[in-house]
């Protein structure tokens, strides 16, 4: 229960033989009472407390992220922005020490499941941790955070109490929540989650059919989200109408986001003054003269390596529902 674990607060992270990080996942004991004081174990590695945590130096992070099948053509919801407050994972990492044959780093959640592995002609039936992997070099950016506040406030049980990965720039996915036990290790990781479930199966060259001995089939898991835009709301102000909507991608600077009206030339909004580098990129566009009826509205997003957001017809390649960036279509009535 989260009580229970807000009373212990307890975060181990020991340094193995394969450079483990854990986090302690207490049985539920009864409070020490007066004039008693747990005596500790010699066998397990020094321990950090929550409060150590915080004691090092924070930083915040405002990250906007999605789920991977948050599909773009009918916005399901799976979209959230927020101001993470935690510790670098480079710190952690840099003040334990980290082997040179490490590699990747492994994320497991508290939470788990029965789940089946197949294996050629066998499947096993396992009980597993939600497990997500990065590269050591993408772990020791600046930017990976171990999150314990969101919003000044603690971390809610939804919201991955008491230790979550944030990882800027990426989908949902690959910000762990309930953050267990974390592996270093020299050899890739293969989980549920990465790759298996997780992943964008796309054709490249020939005709795209699924026949066409031309064409090639990646896989790749999903991890760095897609340049993406939405219109949110539409709202008359004055004689004319307010187009607002967000972009969001994984932290390339947006050249421009550009509104179309009923298939009309491409006009450019503007953005924000809040906006930063991982947060969602709000935007909006004056609609000036809007003529009674129903129109469609649509956005599109660019970043300044010229990565533009596709309309769905660029997408016909892709089998797999994750990562749908395509643009969204809207009607309103005027």
């Amino acid at each position: 229960m989260p009580e229970q674990i807000t009373r212990r607060e307890t975060l181990r992270f020991g340094l193995t033989a394969t450079s483990l990080l854990a986090l302690a996942t207490d049985l539920p004991l009864p409070a020490l009472a007066e004039g008693e004081a747990d005596v500790p174990f010699t066998d397990i590695p020094a321990e950090f407390s929550l409060a150590d945590l915080r004691a090092m130096r924070s930083t915040e992070v405002a990250a906007g992220y999605e789920c991977s099948g948050n599909s773009g053509r009918s916005m399901q919801g799976l979209s959230s922005c927020g101001r993470f407050s935690g510790v670098r994972l480079s710190t952690v990492l840099k003040q334990l020490g980290v082997r040179p044959k490490a590699r990747e780093v492994v994320f497991f959640g508290s939470d788990r499941g029965p789940q089946d592995v197949v294996f050629r002609q066998q499947t096993f039936k396992l009980e597993q941790q939600f497990g997500r992997s990065v590269t050591l070099e993408n772990a020791m950016k600046p930017e990976p955070l171990l999150a314990y506040a969101l919003n000044g406030e603690p971390l809610t049980r939804e919201q991955g109490f008491p230790l979550r990965l944030i990882m800027p720039g990426w989908y949902g996915v690959a910000n762990v929540k309930w953050l267990a036990e974390v592996h270093l290790q020299e050899e890739r990781y293969l989980g549920n989650y990465q790759a298996r479930w997780y992943r964008t199966l796309r054709g490249v060259g020939g005709t795209g059919d699924t026949t066409d001995p031309q064409t090639q089939w990646v896989e790749n898991e999903i991890t760095r989200m897609q340049v993406k835009s939405v219109i949110a709301r539409v709202r008359k102000v004055g004689g004319a109408h307010q187009i607002f909507g967000f972009a969001l991608n994984d932290g390339t600077p947006l050249k421009s986001v550009e509104v179309q009206i009923d298939n009309g030339s491409w006009q450019k909004a503007a953005f924000d003054s809040s906006n930063t580098g991982y947060s969602w990129k709000l935007f909006t566009y004056r609609w000036e003269d809007a003529k009674p009826g129903e129109h469609t509205l649509v956005s599109r997003a660019t970043d300044v390596n010229g990565t533009v957001q596709p309309p769905a017809a660029e997408l016909t390649r892709k089998k797999t529902f994750l990562e749908d960036n395509a643009q969204f279509p809207r009607k309103v009535m005027i």
